[in-house]
């Protein structure tokens, strides 16, 4: 199994995500969250696999959700708008996100992990 990585190198959950899939011996691809922040498709379906609802993917404690005052933007939008706000900014994205291109993991739990990606 092959796993897509999305993280951003100086998040620390997003290495001790990193240490867990090494640990485990997982085979993973990595992508900045950042510099090759996910498109709008690509974030559509990472949240149709996911089952979890797009405002769930936003980093709601880091520093650009708070400049763009994105907790009183988010009361009133569309699904469609939040993955637009989600796109423009990789730095608004609850990280690390791990799929295999079926299944969906945010952020880092290790009991989420050993059971998601685990076999």
């Amino acid at each position: 199994m092959s796993l897509t990585f999305y993280w951003y190198p100086n998040c620390g959950t997003c290495k001790k995500a990193k240490k867990w899939l090494d640990d485990q011996g997982l085979n993973y691809e990595t992508v900045h969250i950042v510099d090759q922040t996910p498109s709008e498709d690509e974030l559509q379906e990472l949240i149709n696999h996911s089952e979890i609802p797009a405002r769930k993917f936003f980093n709601t404690s880091g520093k650009k959700y708070r400049e763009h005052n994105m907790k009183d933007k988010l009361k009133n939008a569309s699904e469609k708008e939040m993955i637009q706000y989600l796109a423009s900014d990789g730095m608004l994205i609850k990280r690390p996100i791990v799929t295999d291109g079926k299944k969906v993991t945010i952020g880092f739990k290790e009991e989420q992990f050993t059971a998601t990606w685990v076999q």
